[in-house]
């Protein structure tokens, strides 16, 4: 019987949008190279580093900004304030705002959704993630009306952990912090390889389609069918 349900955060419950993430890269931050770190189920490089934690925010931050095309010009001073000093082209702000242009939203019906499901299961969340991204993600829960943690008992997240998914680390230590069965467990995430290794250790485990009906996805996990 399941009693805990987990759910990985972008992709399912918050949709994305990687084309509107590199344009934001490219022509705000000017940084031509995010095609070589950023994917739709799991980052590479050192945005890969940034999300098992082995890169704080600042460093990644730094290193996006060296890299971009903009580096080392400045914005010239406007004739309203003549005597104004130049300010970087690139900042910080900058940086968090490219990465917050991946994460578009949720959509209301899952926000009820998992109302309902909270007051018949213990939800969770499991993501490859990191402390830039959360701020967003934490606004977008608040501004749909349900901040994460009144919903979510607990949120496992990669950078804090200083572990991945797919790596079956991650999913141990998930496993032995809510203390059940692992067949008491349902997980859902749109990476193939994610459910994979969750399934390899006993969890029931379902792939959701980006776009496609949440609660098919959860109600099939529910009937054991772990089709989506």
């Amino acid at each position: 019987m399941i009693k805990a349900i987990i759910f990985d955060l972008g992709g399912v419950l918050i949709d994305l949008d990687l084309e509107r993430c590199r344009k934001a890269f490219a022509e705000d931050v000017g940084y031509r190279k995010i095609n070589e770190l950023l994917d739709a189920w799991h980052q590479k490089g050192f945005y890969s580093d940034l999300e098992e934690g082995k890169l704080s925010a600042d460093e990644f931050r730094r290193k996006i900004i060296e890299g971009s095309a903009f580096a080392g010009h400045s914005a010239p001073s406007t004739e309203s304030v003549p005597s104004a000093e130049s300010v970087p082209a690139v900042s910080p702000d900058d940086v968090d705002h490219a990465m917050w242009a991946l994460l578009t939203g949720i959509e209301p019906y899952k926000i009820d959704f998992l109302r309902e499901l909270s007051g018949k299961y213990d939800l969770y969340l499991l993501s490859n993630n990191n402390g830039i991204s959360m701020v967003r993600c934490r606004q977008i829960f608040e501004e749909a009306g349900l901040p994460m943690e009144k919903v979510f008992r607990k949120q496992y997240l990669s950078y804090e952990m200083k572990m991945l998914k797919p790596s079956p680390q991650i999913y141990r230590a998930v496993i032995e912090d809510i203390g059940l069965s692992p067949d008491e467990m349902l997980f859902i995430d749109d990476s193939v390889s994610n459910v994979a290794a969750a399934a390899s250790l006993g969890i029931h485990a379902v792939q959701y389609v980006p776009g496609a009906d949440l609660r098919t996805a959860v109600n099939a996990g529910l009937e054991g069918d772990g089709k989506c």
